[in-house]
């Protein structure tokens, strides 16, 4: 790996706990492992994932409550440090990240990194500034120098939906399978359930919000419960949290049901669960999907746009049902639990998804380099 002398910024609203800021950290990790300079701009310097950033990177905590805020402090950063290089994630950071840089008059070569589905984001939801993001995004993003999708179905959404120029957007697989992950996957998992001899555990990870649908889930771990013994656990924290407490009491299954909010370290619970399951309705590129793959647990997965069929290559490597159906995914649970489906995927398969290939991809990308290794 050659050692690039060229300072590159990351920048995020913030570290709380999601796919992206955990993407982005591995990222951090690798880049400075190679030798690269890097920095971290935060437009509010919280989140659990500050203590995992090596000692190296200088963070620029741009103390704002909203990404909008933190726009003339973001100008000013462009203006006074320079970097040669800057990567946002985020839409809502990657529009400021590009209007900061048009004011500052900053020569950096910006990068945008897209994590979802834009069309379905903007479908489902009724938020103003959601609604306004394709526009937006239409005005802004050709002013990047490159657009970073992380799945095809992601790039395929930007220039359909947003109608961007398919030659300014790059596909590059997310820095997933990392080495600390078999680590901490090791972990003790210190309650009941994880015992041994136990019934099995149905693990579900991500937000709590209407998009990963755990409604559904819930609903299909009813059924489930009717015929197997089993438990659900669910991580994760966000706005529907209520409403999900209020459906497995309703279901009658919350004995049966685990909510213990965000944790640190997902990994230990599933390297032993029993089945992982995604039930969103729409992702970029689910990260836990491919933990859980790597992690060696079974996988049921909605077969929604986009990356579950990418990864799961149709169907070859996990069970797959309809967005929404939990009649399908209890069907395709209990069918796990007895034991009557088996998958099984090399880790030469997912190899893509490894912190080394896609750090190289980023480098190739981001410095436009030919051979980075």
């Amino acid at each position: 790996m050659k050692n690039h002398q060229a300072r590159v910024a990351f920048f995020l609203p913030s570290l709380h706990g999601g796919g992206a800021e955990r993407v982005v950290v591995n990222l951090i990790k690798e880049s400075v492992k190679k030798g690269i300079s890097v920095e971290l701009v935060l437009a509010n310097a919280k989140g659990p994932y500050l203590s995992e950033i090596p000692k190296e990177v200088e963070i620029f905590d741009l103390k704002s409550t909203r990404v909008l805020f933190a726009l003339p402090k973001l100008v000013r950063y462009f203006k006074k440090e320079r970097p040669e290089i800057f990567v946002s994630s985020l839409s809502h950071a990657n529009i400021i990240s590009v209007i900061a840089k048009k004011i500052a008059r900053a020569k950096t070569k910006l990068f945008l990194r897209e994590d979802n589905m834009l069309s379905l984001v903007y479908l489902n939801s009724k938020s103003l500034k959601i609604k306004t993001m394709p526009f937006l995004m239409r005005v802004f993003y050709p002013y990047s120098d490159l657009i970073i999708a992380v799945s095809k179905g992601v790039k395929d959404d930007l220039v359909r939906f947003a109608k961007l120029p398919e030659y300014k957007i790059e596909v590059v697989y997310n820095p997933i399978i990392t080495p600390d992950l078999f680590t901490k996957a090791k972990g003790p998992v210190d309650h009941p359930w994880f015992a041994p001899n136990s019934a099995p555990v149905i693990l579900g990870v991500g937000r709590l919000t209407r998009q990963k649908d755990f409604s559904t889930l819930l609903k299909a771990f009813a059924i489930v419960r009717k015929e197997i013994d089993s438990r659900l656990v669910i991580l994760g924290e966000g706005e529907e949290r209520k409403n999900l407490e209020k459906l497995a009491k309703d279901l009658g299954i919350q004995e049966d049901v685990w909510l213990p909010g965000f944790v640190e370290n997902p990994y230990k619970y599933m390297s032993k669960a029993s089945v992982f399951v995604l039930s969103s309705i729409y992702e970029g590129l689910p990260t836990v999907l491919v933990e859980a793959l790597v992690l060696g647990c079974p996988v049921v997965s909605t077969n929604c746009p986009s990356g579950p069929s990418e990864i799961l290559e149709n169907g070859k490597y996990g069970k797959l049902v309809p967005v929404g159906d939990y009649q399908a995914l209890a069907d395709a649970l209990i069918s796990y639990l007895k034991g009557n489906i088996h998958y099984s995927i090399s880790h030469e398969i997912l190899s893509k998804y490894t912190l080394e290939i896609s750090v190289n991809e980023y480098i190739k990308a981001v410095f436009g380099v030919k051979d980075s290794v």
